[in-house]
């Protein structure tokens, strides 16, 4: 998956003179907060250069793990077709070019984020290719919502990771209050940030939502440690990206975990792919979490005819509809 034509070159204004040592060392920075899911209090893009490291390294995987939540959501609700959004914890509005890639009819959206140096960069990077009104909050994830108004679509992306754990029930209570229709919380698809979603999948459950994705039923999710449920997408990397981060391969997979959740339930339920599959001559094994409530791997031949042809055309995190013919 890559950018949206008009973002990478905008990104590509922004990132056209910055001093590649200055990228590295930001890059760097940055991924080591990312990976430790640091609580100190302190923004990961607080410095225009770290802004920049973040459009050079972490933008094209964000907006690729997003941009699929955003499909697989509109796969359960091929009815929806929000016109108004609320992002919260927007960053430099990876959300806003992901719903607008999906939805160019949205009229208009609101972007909540806590560092001026990221909504300088987010402003600039929409100006004249975002056609859907746009304006940009100052505000903290948990603490300045009271004043925000209700949207059909609300989408909070790699933000739980930042907040201390004893702040999320509250916030996402709060996030709920505000979708009028469908919310989107994505998440690193680590374990920690599994176990992240599971806590606000019960929660949502709990308040009348109905779960459009990536689950296929709103009973306790099957899964035990060490076991965890993530998806993947692979992004391509610029020739900036991989120097940034001295990497030669020229793609890298973003694992990413969702939960998409609704005041409307999905219009079907269809078994999803949540493991990478195996196929041999003739057959394919796919690990499914089933509409029932059952996770486990399937084994599909040619004997089973028209399902084995669908199976063996999916990938990780793709549906299967007739599963359990």
């Amino acid at each position: 998956m890559e950018l949206p034509a008009l973002l990478r070159q905008a990104v590509d204004r922004i990132l056209e003179k910055v001093p590649l040592p200055e990228l590295k060392q930001a890059a760097k920075t940055l991924s080591d907060r990312y990976r430790a899911e640091l609580r100190d209090g302190r923004l990961h893009m607080a410095q225009d250069m770290a802004v920049k490291a973040y459009l050079a390294t972490r933008l094209p995987a964000t907006y690729a793990a997003v941009r699929a939540s955003l499909d697989a959501l509109n796969e359960a609700r091929p009815d929806f077709m929000p016109k108004t959004l609320l992002d919260v914890g927007a960053g430099p509005g990876t959300v806003l070019w992901a719903t607008t890639d999906l939805w160019p009819d949205l009229e208009r959206a609101v972007l909540l984020e806590a560092s001026p140096a990221v909504r300088k960069v987010g402003e600039t990077l929409a100006a004249d290719a975002i056609t859907a009104r746009t304006a940009w909050q100052a505000g903290d994830a948990t603490t300045d919502l009271a004043d925000v108004q209700p949207a059909e679509l609300v989408t909070c992306a790699y933000v739980l990771d930042e907040i201390v754990p004893a702040s999320l029930p509250k916030m996402v209570d709060r996030l709920w209050r505000l979708t009028t229709d469908t919310l989107l919380i994505v998440e690193p698809g680590t374990p920690a940030g599994w176990q992240r979603i599971l806590a606000v999948r019960a929660q949502l459950i709990a308040a009348g939502a109905h779960l459009l994705a990536p689950c296929p039923h709103e009973v306790p999710c099957p899964l035990t440690p060490p076991d965890w449920c993530h998806f993947s997408r692979r992004v391509a990397r610029s020739r900036l990206h991989r120097q940034a981060k001295d990497a030669e391969v020229p793609w890298e997979d973003e694992k990413f975990i969702f939960v998409a959740a609704s005041r409307r339930p999905a219009a079907f339920h269809a078994a999803r792919v949540i493991a990478p599959p195996k196929s041999g001559s003739g057959k394919v094994s796919l690990k499914l979490c089933e509409p029932d409530g059952n996770a486990g791997d399937k084994l599909f031949t040619k004997r089973d005819g028209e399902v084995f042809r669908q199976a063996r055309r999916l990938d990780w995190g793709d549906t299967l509809e007739r599963s359990n013919m």
